[in-house]
């Protein structure tokens, strides 16, 4: 009797380990949007993160289209209960998503509770997660408008020092004479850029100038003639560009990239998520000597068009508070941001502090000769018409690029946008 009793009892005590491991073990469904090689590097470090925590957190992962279909999907997932536990967000629409009630607060308790806090990130991005004072997002990188130069073009010009860096090109006199050393008759040009991005830039040196794009205690969108006419010479100044024949009038992105890969321009502005082509051009023997670096400074201040990929918890309607998941989704996120110096490799700046200024980071290149930008950022705008797949964007399409082509006067056209963003508010 004695020894069923300790059987049993055996038997008993087996099965409390199997249950309290099955509670202990959670299934964090996660949804982004991230693909090509930021796909690739996301896949890499959910395995990574698998594996460290088997038996504890298990990553559930799954990957949507951009854009438009994303976003939609997520918000109405979210009404009805279905959304995931945690997903990828650009930080310029939040606005618009805790307008329509998507996400979930994160609160300085939930930060604390992996040792997170605002403090953890760049400030920029630590504000951008947050809307009206609430967080909703955990900033993961920064991304923006960076310079790409070649070194073999502008060594040639004497335009390099000793670390192979660029030389005198802040100021507008400066840099317009190096477009225009750098564009001749045989079909070279000083700047390749597609015409699609250029809003990009146009909002880079609107930000240049001080100006401020959305205030809505003041009127909306632009809110001061001042800022009207930052806007216009700001985009008068790409036009200016394009009407001395320094860069292509018109010019979709892979020919504008090839245009750069080919030896046929001196500079080429773009997002920093092209570091990876080149790199890999470069690695293949397929690529001059290259480098990247902040925009220059060709008004009263820096400044850079920026986003942030971030971590938000949907608000699932109708699901109840599950403290225990809330706690692996943290996990997530902490253990995401305190190992992104790999995700670093897709060109982006890391958002978290700790790694942004670590030693490994230093030495990445060129990702930390333009990480500066993430101090001097200029996001989208904090109103439900911003971030992408946005009316913010169609303004831009609409306005601002013809603008730079010549197919609307570039005062015009900043009235214009101006007055479209604020009819639909």
């Amino acid at each position: 009797m004695n020894k069923t009793i300790k059987r049993l009892a055996l038997v008993s005590t087996a099965l409390m380990a199997l249950t309290s491991a099955a509670a202990a073990q959670q299934t964090v469904v996660w949804w982004d949007f991230l693909a090509g090689g930021d796909g690739v590097r996301m896949k890499a470090l959910i395995d990574a993160f698998n594996e460290e925590h088997a038996g504890e957190i298990t990553i559930e992962g799954t990957t949507l289209e951009w854009g438009t279909p994303f976003y939609t999907k997520l918000q109405t997932s979210a009404a009805i209960g279905e959304g995931p536990d945690i997903a990828t967000y650009h930080l310029s629409r939040m606005p618009l998503a805790v307008d329509s009630g998507t996400l979930a607060e994160i609160s300085d308790e939930d930060m604390a509770s992996v040792g997170l806090s605002d403090d953890s990130f760049t400030a920029a991005a630590a504000q951008a997660a947050k809307v009206d004072g609430t967080r909703y997002g955990v900033p993961f990188d920064q991304h923006g408008l960076i310079l790409y130069y070649n070194k073999e073009m502008l060594g040639e010009a004497g335009m390099l020092d000793e670390n192979g860096m660029p030389t005198g090109l802040d100021g507008m006199e400066n840099f317009e004479a190096a477009l225009a050393q750098f564009t001749t008759d045989d079909g070279k040009y000083g700047l390749s850029m597609p015409t699609g991005d250029r809003y990009r830039a146009v909002y880079s040196f609107f930000g240049q100038q001080g100006g401020t794009m959305f205030d809505a205690e003041a009127g909306g969108f632009f809110p001061t003639d001042e800022d009207v006419n930052k806007l216009a010479t700001a985009t008068e100044t790409m036009k200016r560009w394009v009407d001395n024949g320094w860069t292509p009038a018109q010019i979709e992105s892979p020919a504008a990239l090839a245009q750069f890969t080919s030896g046929q321009a001196a500079f080429f502005i773009m997002g920093n998520w092209e570091v990876p082509t080149f790199t890999d051009l470069a690695a293949k023997g397929e690529l001059f000597e290259w480098g990247a670096v902040e925009l220059p400074v060709l008004f009263d201040q820096p400044a850079a068009w920026s986003d942030s990929h971030a971590f938000v918890i949907p608000a699932n309607g109708g699901k109840e508070n599950d403290p225990e998941k809330r706690a692996a989704v943290m996990e997530v996120i902490a253990w995401m941001d305190k190992n992104s110096l790999d995700w670093a490799g897709a060109g982006h700046i890391p958002a978290y502090n700790e790694v942004r200024e670590s030693e490994g980071f230093a030495s990445m290149k060129p990702q930390s000769d333009y990480a500066g930008f993430a101090d001097t950022a200029v996001f989208d705008p904090r109103t439900v018409l911003a971030g992408p797949a946005a009316p913010l964007g169609d303004a831009w399409s609409n306005f601002i690029n013809p603008a730079t082509t010549g197919e609307l006067d570039p005062a015009d056209a900043a009235m214009e946008m101006r007055d479209d963003l604020n009819s639909q508010l």
